[in-house]
């Protein structure tokens, strides 16, 4: 098999797509200085075909959709490092990469969404009953489902056992934005993909699975619920929403972390014991709109401000890391990109769990007043060396 061709990005950062046994993308993100060489070992597994895709149900008391993703009872559970899933293979170990690499993103073996998209793409197959538009998703009715077509991806940071997002150099940082830009705009072209979600989950208290550093990618075949609830505050509001936020936010006490394109701060009304949100200065849809200079300045500072959640207590803190982007196909104009950084850590030995009032009801009650975490997480970032 031929070497994967090779795509340059921006930062000096080459993009190399192949296939897995089992027909699954595969890509390789080469770092500007890598040591990797242009050849990638073939997936060397006869893996079994990929699982059906799922199927939705609508909740009639919500208008939500659900996916009811069988197939992810079988994912992996904390196996130990021999047997890590996202390390390179070796001949004891068929994990999901077949080659050395510095970031690497992949289809999820147990998807809740797809393989079936809307309509055939690049070897994908049309699902029988996919969604008809925004508007079909609207549409509230007893026993409504539907297809659960789009993509769920992993995102590998390092080929290491262990760490985090936060645990990367600058230059590894940078390699993986490039990731996420990239696979941004490639997801967002899929047909019937309406939003496109990169996240991260750290720690056991999160419920994290495997201990190798990475990420997740979404691309859902619907708007989802908390993205409705922030575009029905823009049109409550204004289409300007996003700039006033920033200049509240940047003018107040909350502010922790703040550069030429990007100010992270405590949000007016924190639900989390530590809650955080970074904004980008002007307004960008999504990580593909960001600029060559936006991505620099991101990687280091986003870095300072994982260490710092980190250095807040003797042991790694567990948190929630959730880029929003805009829809795919709306708002493009007034909803902004935007990290949500959240933990449950309340204290060094504590947790905050949601109970009666927040999971059942929605209505929370704050544990430490914005201002004061604030200014903990502040003292701790600018502790910060890279």
């Amino acid at each position: 098999m031929p070497d994967p061709p090779a795509v340059p990005l921006g930062a000096g950062v080459v993009k190399r797509s192949t296939r897995l046994d089992d027909g699954r993308e595969l890509i390789y993100y080469d770092d500007p200085d890598t040591a990797l060489g242009s050849e990638r070992a073939v997936d060397a597994r006869t893996l079994d075909p990929r699982p059906e895709t799922a199927t939705m149900r609508q909740d009639i008391l919500t208008g939500d959709w659900v996916s009811i993703a069988a197939s992810r009872q079988n994912r992996a559970f904390l196996p130990p490092a021999e047997l890590d899933p996202l390390a390179p293979q070796t001949p004891t170990n068929p994990s999901e990469i077949p080659s050395r690499y510095d970031v690497a993103v992949f289809e999820n073996r147990s998807p809740s969404f797809g393989p079936a998209l809307a309509t055939p793409f690049e070897g994908a197959p049309a699902a029988s009953d996919p969604p008809r538009g925004i508007d079909d998703l609207l549409h509230l009715g007893l026993g409504r489902t539907r297809t659960s077509v789009g993509r769920t991806e992993v995102v590998c940071f390092s080929p290491e056992h262990s760490g985090s997002f936060g645990t990367q150099s600058a230059t590894r940082a940078r390699t993986v934005i490039e990731a996420w830009a990239d696979r941004t705009a490639a997801l967002s072209a899929l047909p019937g993909i309406e939003q496109v979600f990169p996240f991260e989950n750290r720690g056991e208290a999160i419920g994290v699975t495997l201990a190798h550093p990475h990420g997740q990618i979404y691309a859902y075949p619907y708007i989802t619920p908390r993205t409705t609830r922030l575009l029905d505050a823009i049109d409550r509001t204004a289409p300007d929403l996003f700039p006033r936020i920033l200049e509240f936010e940047q003018a107040g006490p909350r502010v922790v972390l703040r550069g030429e394109h990007w100010t992270a701060f405590v949000p007016f009304a924190a639900r989390w014991p530590i809650e955080v949100h970074l904004l980008p200065h002007r307004q960008v849809a999504d990580f593909a709109e960001t600029s060559a200079a936006e991505r620099d300045e991101l990687a280091p500072l986003y870095l300072r401000l994982l260490r710092g959640i980190d250095a807040l207590y003797e042991t790694p803190t567990p948190y929630i890391a959730a880029w929003h982007q805009a829809p795919v196909n709306h708002a493009r104009e007034t909803a902004r990109l935007h990290l949500q950084l959240t933990s449950p850590r309340r204290a060094a030995d504590k947790l905050k769990f949601l109970a009666g009032s927040e999971a059942a009801m929605g209505a929370w009650i704050g544990d430490i007043p914005p201002e004061t975490a604030a200014a903990r997480i502040r003292d701790a970032v600018e502790g910060v060396t890279l």
